[in-house]
């Protein structure tokens, strides 16, 4: 293209340049514009306006997040129930198999079964040391007994032995089988409280208007007196709780054998 002298000049050429750069951002300006309006347009579309392929993939996710959903409310459902029956399972067994345990530790005030009786023969009473031990009857709610001690105390001496006796009837007119566990308050002086023989943890069998006495043949250790927890202690409850149990059911402790 040949242009006319006049823009050949210097003061020419430089107004032509600044043309020339006017006229491209204008043009870049009006690109830029239409790209943004274009990619608005796009953005504001209505959902049933858009592609077919963008719809099926909105279906399927949104099908997909309440199946998911309903799938996690049936597991959380699940848990809360298992939980549930647990817990109701836990609050029925958990008296009478913490007395278990206690018992077979000597822990909670409960007196130690299982002992050597060779120990009876060779140990020596404390003779200056006299204690008191009274004695206590509970039943379950659901048990229908008379439970009673036949005597309310017995004083002895550490190393020495003692027989105490209750008392059970049953005045219901059908027969009832109950099964016993016992403690020793306080509970420090549990460890000490030994049985020879007793009634406990094996089921007894009562009749209609059956009456039994049921002999308890205990002592307390002599090192009871070398204890400094056991320096202010005089008095000893022996208390026993009595529980309905179905036939056949008994209430085994680890590392006691019964005769």
């Amino acid at each position: 293209m040949l242009l006319p002298p006049c823009l050949l000049r210097p003061h020419a050429s430089s107004m032509l340049s600044q043309c020339v750069q006017s006229l491209a951002r204008c043009h870049a300006g009006r690109t830029l514009h239409s790209q943004t309006v274009h990619f608005l347009q796009r953005r504001t579309l209505p959902v049933h306006l858009q592609g077919r392929g963008n719809r099926g993939h909105s279906r399927k996710s949104k099908s997909q997040e309440q199946e998911d959903t309903k799938t996690r409310n049936r597991t959380v459902l699940t848990y809360i129930a298992a939980a549930g029956v647990g817990m109701i399972g836990l609050s029925y067994a958990s008296v009478p198999l913490y007395r278990l345990y206690c018992q077979a530790t000597g822990l909670g005030g409960a007196a130690v079964a299982g002992h050597d009786t060779s120990v009876v023969e060779t140990m020596k009473p404390v003779k200056e040391r006299v204690l008191k031990v009274l004695f206590n009857a509970d039943t379950h709610a659901s048990m229908q007994w008379n439970f009673r001690p036949q005597q309310t105390e017995i004083y002895l001496v550490p190393g020495e032995t003692a027989l105490a006796f209750y008392r059970a009837k049953n005045p219901t007119d059908k027969p009832i089988i109950g099964i016993s566990t016992y403690n020793v308050v306080p509970f420090e002086a549990g460890q000490y409280f030994n049985k020879i023989q007793c009634f406990c943890f094996e089921e007894q069998r009562l009749n209609p208007h059956e009456e039994v006495d049921m002999p308890v043949f205990f002592y307390i250790d002599p090192e009871f007196d070398e204890d400094p927890r056991m320096a202010r202690v005089n008095t000893i409850t022996l208390s026993y709780t009595f529980f309905e149990a179905k036939e056949g059911q008994s209430l085994p402790l680890p590392g006691y054998s019964y005769k």
